[in-house]
């Protein structure tokens, strides 16, 4: 009896043919799973962003209270209203030794330094407002 030959012409062509069709799809395959990945990360950001959008929502739906506006309005502008009697609580004045150390300048506030700039402006002098980063490296 004859031995038969381990590897037959048949399955070389059917090694060939399956490796040919395991190449064709490899890019496919590839550029599949990177879509459904992009697909992921942009279904996450698109959350992110509707979360951001609720946020905005919250805040805007608040600055339609009027109580709201007042209480920014008294924080963040020191506004007070008519009939109402507003204190400035002022720090105990603090020892000689922390008077000699030089502190740099107080920043106004904005409100000040966009008075003085339209002021500036209208007189014609060209002076620019003084902000808090300039007032530092001047002293």
């Amino acid at each position: 009896m004859a031995k038969r030959p381990q590897l037959t012409g048949r399955a070389a062509i059917l090694a060939v043919v399956v490796c040919a069709i395991a190449m064709s799809l490899a890019y496919p395959v590839r550029e599949y799973i990177s879509l459904r990945r992009s697909i992921s990360e942009l279904r996450a950001e698109k959350a992110r962003v509707e979360a951001e959008k609720q946020a905005l929502l919250a805040r805007d739906r608040q600055s339609n209270d009027p109580n709201w506006i007042k209480k920014t309005a008294k924080e963040r502008l020191h506004y007070c209203g008519p009939g109402e009697k507003c204190f400035v609580v002022m720090e105990p004045e603090q020892g000689k030794e922390q008077a000699t150390v030089k502190q740099p300048a107080a920043v106004p506030p904005w409100y000040q330094t966009l008075w003085e700039s339209v002021e500036a402006t209208d007189k014609g002098t060209g002076r620019r407002a003084v902000t808090g980063k300039e007032s530092v490296g001047q002293s």
